[in-house]
């Protein structure tokens, strides 16, 4: 499992990766190259290993040569959402200590407004173009020589949560080795079991700032693969990505699975899917009709995960045994799997209670917040991220939903996720997310909001015809109270709905009697 470099030395030609709407095509020696020019600079800036680098740019060409400048200089790199706003930004920047800020021309709203308070940040780069207060990344790194920095050693990435629960926190586990040829424990355990390689074509359809498509991408690049990378995710152009490239890895998440389904027939049949032999999901939960539909349509090459950025467990499973367990996310394979209750209980089969993984996986911290981690650990040692599930009587473990996420109404614990993967199914609904809302009989009541596929039907008709087929599916407690149309509900790029801010505005209103 060679570093890119040495890929470089032996395929120079060789595609590392091609941006899949425009085409650009990156060589392993133009990657090496650029890498060690961005190395080199970070160096002339003063930067050493161990200092902090935050960067907010859009999937682009430069993204991946930054990242891979800062593994070889040993600096730690935060790719922040490009979804966030100033304040959200700044405190990221703050929190993680960072001396240089990366922006993109095309997100200069934000990074400009960055340099009126630039808190720890003392050199403020821009790619794409410049702004006042920034310099340009092209041309800087430009002037750098293309040599390797005589002080080569592991960088590693700290990525911040993405907030649906409270403020974002800087997860960090340090690497193993300081050794810059020595890849990423991911590398050489997960790349080997999924198979990559060298022969390898990786697509990519998600933004690079999320923790799976930067650790996967670079776990491609280090085994001497070419990823294929979307600018910004198509149903449509994810196929057709695949049978031009002749893609043979792929990952996904479950909404990405929702939107192809929905294209028309005629358009998912039109392209040639045989190339692909591993279709990766996780970082939500899958409907199982969704899951059932794909595959069908694809074959037995989908696995599916339950990881986290905190890498504290990893659960997987594949086709052929989903079929046999369908709704679990798998067996844990990294740390030992125990579900306990509120009182610290385990629990047994078929019992819920928050999901926690013993043994000896991987230590972190939340970076910059001490009182956190320790809230992360129970007792035995044990470490959650908050998730609430159960397992079966073979070990299989079946997520619920995110314990901040329960609805108590009238003493009985409700999962929404339940009820969100019901309603997906429905012909009329591209994405729903479902919460409690104040109830003064019951504490809560369920309230569901669901982004119609065409908004024509966000009609008071729709909303009952899909309570209605909802009513048949599932039990009179779960059904929510009321129904309203959202056009684009706050779905993160990685999968994960980011329901609290709608927990807010609908609590928020009932607080004040007005209807949202």
């Amino acid at each position: 499992m060679p570093h890119p470099s040495i890929t470089a030395e032996t395929y120079p030609h060789k595609p590392a990766f091609i941006m899949g709407a425009s085409g650009e095509m990156v060589t392993y020696r133009q990657l090496d190259d650029r890498s060690n020019q961005a190395a080199q600079l970070f160096r002339s800036l003063g930067l050493k290993p161990g200092d902090h680098v935050g960067m907010m740019l859009e999937n682009n060409r430069q993204f991946l040569e930054i990242i891979w400048a800062a593994q070889r200089a040993g600096i730690i790199y935060t790719p922040i959402s490009t979804h966030l706003k100033k304040d959200e930004t700044a405190y990221i920047l703050e929190n993680c200590g960072a001396t240089m800020f990366i922006g993109s021309h095309a997100l200069a709203e934000v990074a400009e407004e960055l340099i009126v308070e630039p808190g720890s940040v003392e050199h403020f780069y821009m790619v794409g173009g410049i702004r006042p207060g920034f310099e340009s990344w092209e041309e800087a790194t430009d002037r750098q020589p293309v040599e390797r920095i005589a002080d080569e050693c592991n960088g590693a990435a700290m990525l911040y949560s993405s907030g649906t629960t409270g403020k974002p926190k800087g997860i960090f586990v340090a690497e193993y080795d300081q050794d810059v040829n020595t890849p990423p424990m991911l590398v050489p355990s997960i790349g080997v079991l999924f198979g990559f390689g060298e022969e390898t074509v990786y697509l990519s359809p998600a933004p690079l700032y999320h923790a799976a498509p930067l650790h996967y991408n670079m776990m491609a690049l280090y085994n001497g693969g070419t990823s294929i990378i979307m600018e910004k995710y198509d149903a449509q152009l994810a196929l057709k990505l695949i049978e031009e490239h002749r893609v043979t890895h792929s990952q996904w998440v479950p909404i990405m699975f929702t939107r192809m389904l929905k294209l028309p027939k005629e358009v998912r049949e039109a392209y040639d899917m045989s190339s692909m032999q591993v279709a990766i999901h996780a970082a939500a939960p899958c409907p199982v009709d969704v899951k059932e539909k794909m595959i069908d349509w694809w074959g037995e090459i989908i696995f599916e995960y339950y990881a986290s950025s905190e890498g504290i467990g990893f659960t997987l499973i594949d086709s052929a045994t989903w079929l046999q367990h369908k709704g679990s996310v798998g067996v844990a394979i990294v740390g030992d799997l125990h579900i306990v209750d509120d009182d610290g209980r385990e629990m047994p089969p078929g019992e819920n209670g928050t999901v926690y993984f013993g043994g000896d996986q991987a230590r972190f911290h939340y970076h910059n917040e001490p009182n956190k981690t320790a809230e992360a650990y129970n007792e035995a040692g044990w470490a959650t991220t908050g998730d609430v599930g159960y397992v079966d009587e073979e070990g299989y473990l079946y997520l619920t939903d995110r314990k901040n996420f329960t609805i108590i109404s009238g003493g009985v614990n409700i999962y929404p996720q339940e009820i969100e993967n019901v309603l997906a199914a429905h012909d009329k609904v591209a994405d729903v997310a479902v919460f409690g809302v104040p109830n003064e009989e019951y504490g809560e009541e369920v309230k569901a909001v669901v982004e119609p596929l065409n908004w024509a039907d966000a009609t008071d008709e729709t909303a009952i015809e899909i309570l209605e087929w909802l009513r048949e599916r599932i039990s009179h407690i779960k059904m929510p109270r009321s129904l309203d149309f959202n056009e684009k509900l706050p779905r993160m790029d990685n999968g994960k709905l980011y329901k609290r801010h709608l927990v807010e505005h609908y609590r928020g209103a009932a607080r004040s009697d007005d209807k949202p």
